[in-house]
């Protein structure tokens, strides 16, 4: 079984509570009624890219439980195959998700499942037929860096989602094809907000994008940068965007697309999800992009 984007990543279910404001330390604030849905940010990236049509597959764990059953569900539902979606004896992994009325979030991750992810589990049956591979950093460190490398050797095409803002080695970042970052990833890397994006390929990698929120995108590559616009939304709720941004920046580059070309197709994706409540729930399929 192969599929032409392999996601290798996490696996949650995303209880969600809509607040006024943030509590600060030691104090209590009431929320509005919790919703559950299908998360994390290996899922959600695998099914943004299912939703647009991609011939797409999860690697990850879940646990035993109904959560794990849920994401099944959404998953399968999203056109992503599953059969290395492992079920593991620990429980499936929880974000607890506040969100405010700007559509702003904050969340919380308990990994559950994701962590039995391994790096045995990174296999050359499993990277067969690949051409995108794409992985987060919601599961262990050293079976994302395996990954990475196993898959570099195989000459498929390397995409790291540097979320949530780790320390990779060297190595990893220089067997990258694409780094994905958000500004607070890029300043984590560079050691300061602000600093000239085209600075992300001195660390290694052949290429960067730099996503800015409501702003869009920057492509960097080793030729120049290309700033990438978004359409102006009305955002209720920015769970997800970022994954949905991932999903569909490896969609398109498995369909042979450009980098820039596959960016401009991914702020398009990113910014209809935030115009809808959830991660996954919120993925537009083609027609909706129109």
């Amino acid at each position: 079984m192969s599929s032409a984007v392999l996601v290798v990543g996490s696996a949650n279910a995303d209880l969600v509570v809509p607040v006024e404001r943030r509590p600060g330390g030691g104090e209590t604030v009431l929320g509005g009624d919790t919703t559950l849905s299908p998360g994390g940010k290996g899922a959600n990236t695998a099914a943004a890219a299912g939703r647009l049509g991609a011939d797409v597959a999860l690697l990850g764990a879940v646990g035993d439980d109904s959560y794990g059953r849920l994401l099944r569900d959404s998953l399968a539902a999203a056109g992503v195959a599953t059969g290395h979606l492992r079920t593991v004896g620990r429980p499936t992994g929880i974000a607890y998700i506040t969100v405010t009325p700007d559509g702003e979030n904050s969340i919380l991750v308990s990994p559950g499942a994701n962590s039995a992810l391994e790096p045995g589990d990174i296999t050359d049956d499993v990277l067969d037929g690949v051409r995108v591979m794409v992985t987060s950093l919601e599961v262990p460190l050293p079976t994302v860096e395996h990954a990475v490398a196993r898959a570099s050797a195989k000459g498929v095409r390397v995409l790291l989602n540097l979320s949530p803002a780790a320390e990779v080695s060297r190595e990893t970042l220089g067997a990258l094809d694409v780094l994905l970052v958000n500004e607070h990833e890029a300043a984590y890397l560079l050691g300061t907000a602000g600093a000239d994006p085209r600075k992300l390929l001195e660390l290694g990698p052949r290429a960067a994008v730099v996503t800015l929120g409501a702003k869009g995108a920057v492509v960097v590559e080793a030729d120049g940068s290309t700033e990438v616009a978004s359409p102006k939304v009305e955002a209720v709720d920015t769970t997800g965007a970022g994954d949905a941004f991932a999903g569909a920046l490896a969609a398109s580059l498995a369909e042979g697309a450009t980098l820039v070309d596959a960016a401009k197709r991914a702020v398009k994706v990113a910014a209809v999800s935030v115009t809808r409540h959830g991660a996954q729930p919120s993925y537009p399929t083609p027609d909706e992009l129109e």
